[in-house]
């Protein structure tokens, strides 16, 4: 491998509560302890979207502008991979996730999400597909789920994926910013999390299966903007988090068929300050695990399994944008007992991964890909 900048980075503590009626606030004067640096992998990316570490140890990137990018000991070695999904860059959409199926050694399915302008409608809507790794590049791209209608709205096209014990797949679409119609709907697209076997039919004990007009796809609903996806090592459960809207950022753990709220509860409110309801709670919808007041603009998250770093595993790892850090989040019953920022000052986050070789790797905006390692 190259050489490798590196930079040193502190890990600040933050106060936290697990009651879901309290605010998260940073300590004005957090404790520094030194641990982790992070060393850049490459700097020629410009938006890392997704990644996806193949056995031989390359790493497939996707950018959001739709290229998707194969790297080997921190060299691009082929800045557009062929045979991939056509991306629609709009607003917040373009190339989003990709994924290795579980069982990628003997398939080699790959999955994607992204913005499409196929179907009815003008603009774009997020879709799921999958194509076969041949070594060098894609093929038998087969399109699995297409939200629908499209939307000339720019924001709020989630997405990411993640995969069951039984191989299930699941992916997220924000609410395209239609949040007074779309996330409380089961019958339409949008601000929900989706469940599909991994050839793309639906499964028979989808919650919604049967029912009159509804996306039988859907397995969570009441959603804003879901752009983490993660799978807990142990426990085999789906975690997501989403973005609120100014404040109100939140953790959630996946529940079949259940409601989470947006936006009829919410912890933020408008940007601007203006309130979009007086409730918190309501029964029949789920609270989060955790969320943030301010908002740290969450993207991307990992569970630590198998790390190289002292008592992490089990931790979920969060990216911000907002403030250009990750925030560690130990877990105990499914609860968040401690919370800590680190790598302060990378840069806006757009996605972190568990890599094969037991790194954290952090994909920045206009700054490229890093991996933490111990100091």
């Amino acid at each position: 491998m190259k050489k490798l900048a590196t930079f040193c980075i502190g890990l600040s503590f933050l106060s936290l509560s697990c009651s879901a009626e309290s605010v998260n606030t940073p300590s004005k004067n957090p404790e520094q302890a030194a641990g982790v640096k992070a060393e850049l992998v490459n700097g020629d990316l410009k938006n890392p979207w997704g990644m996806a570490f193949l056995p031989d140890g390359k790493i497939l990137v996707t950018e959001k502008e739709g290229r998707i990018v194969l790297l080997e000991d921190g060299v691009i070695i082929n800045d557009d991979v062929s045979g991939g999904p056509e991306s629609v860059v709009r607003g917040q959409g373009g190339l989003l996730d990709i994924e290795l199926h579980p069982d990628f050694e003997s398939n080699q399915w790959v999955y994607f999400t992204y913005a499409s302008d196929e179907g009815s409608g003008s603009g774009a809507m997020t879709a799921l597909a999958r194509a076969q790794w041949n070594g060098t590049s894609f093929e038998n791209l087969q399109q699995l789920y297409k939200g629908s209608p499209n939307s000339t709205a720019g924001q709020h096209f989630g997405s990411r994926i993640a995969f069951d014990r039984e191989n299930h797949v699941y992916f997220s679409i924000g609410d395209r910013g239609n949040r007074d119609v779309n996330p409380q709907d089961i019958s339409r697209d949008g601000g929900k999390v989706y469940r599909l076997n991994d050839d793309g039919s639906i499964p028979a004990d989808n919650p919604f299966v049967g029912q009159n007009g509804a996306k039988e796809a859907v397995y969570s609903y009441g959603h804003r903007n879901p752009q983490g996806l993660a799978t807990h090592p142990e426990t085999g459960d789906i975690w997501e988090h989403e973005h609120g809207p100014q404040g109100g950022d939140e953790v959630n753990l996946i529940k079949k068929g259940a409601n989470y709220g947006w936006p009829v509860i919410t912890y933020g409110v408008n940007y601007g300050g203006s309130p979009i309801t007086n409730e918190t709670a309501r029964a029949g919808m789920e609270q989060p695990v955790t969320y943030w007041v301010p908002s740290i603009a969450p993207c991307g998250m990992a569970f630590v399994q198998n790390g190289r770093y002292e008592g992490w595993d089990g931790n979920l790892i969060v990216g911000s944008l907002k403030f250009s850090y990750l925030v560690r989040l130990v877990l105990e019953d499914n609860q968040v007992v401690r919370e800590e920022k680190i790598a302060e000052g990378i840069g806006r986050v757009r996605n972190v991964e568990m890599g094969n070789d037991g790194y954290l790797y952090v994909g920045v905006e206009g700054g490229g890909l890093y991996r933490l390692v111990n100091e």
